[in-house]
């Protein structure tokens, strides 16, 4: 199981690092580069182009302003693409986030939120629990373990507000 990280600089990695961390917790194996759809061509189409031989099940391809590095390597790939719009620019990351969702018919990338690394990542995790069951069972127990948190927090609460009346 391996999923790759592709950002556009390394200025995102403070972002994606929550996905690569997600990804390890889950027993899946990260690939993470560094490429710009704009500025290396040459090395996205390289990276994108080769993926499924390099056992690449997943790409998270992260960029901000409207740099389409999803798109780019969507089109190079029939590896799912799950894009992260970065918050990069002084538009707030909506330019990225519109470079991503609004790709041409024929040619998909799964977009998350703005800065949306761990979702990408749980994606991820998702999509390869389809051909690996211990994944779905991982991912069961996350969500369970989730449930409680909430649960705890909620109890936590209500004890705090009881104390104070």
């Amino acid at each position: 199981m391996k999923v790759a990280i592709i950002m556009g600089s390394n200025s995102d990695w403070p972002i994606l690092e929550t996905a690569e961390k997600t990804l390890k917790d889950f027993g899946v194996e990260v690939e993470v580069v560094v490429a710009s759809a704009h500025r290396t061509p040459d090395v996205v189409h390289e990276f994108a182009a080769g993926a499924r031989e390099r056992g690449v099940e997943v790409i998270i391809a992260a960029a901000g302003a409207a740099a389409h590095l999803g798109g780019v390597i969507a089109a190079y790939t029939t590896v799912p693409v799950i894009g992260i719009p970065i918050n990069a620019t002084p538009l707030g990351g909506m330019d990225a986030l519109l470079s991503f969702v609004q790709m041409p018919s024929g040619i998909p990338v799964a977009t998350m939120a703005i800065n949306g690394a761990k979702n990408a990542a749980l994606f991820a995790v998702q999509i390869l629990a389809v051909k690996y069951p211990e994944l779905a069972d991982k991912l069961a127990a996350n969500r369970l373990q989730m449930r409680e948190e909430v649960k705890a927090k909620g109890e936590k609460l209500a004890k705090l507000r009881a104390e104070s009346k």
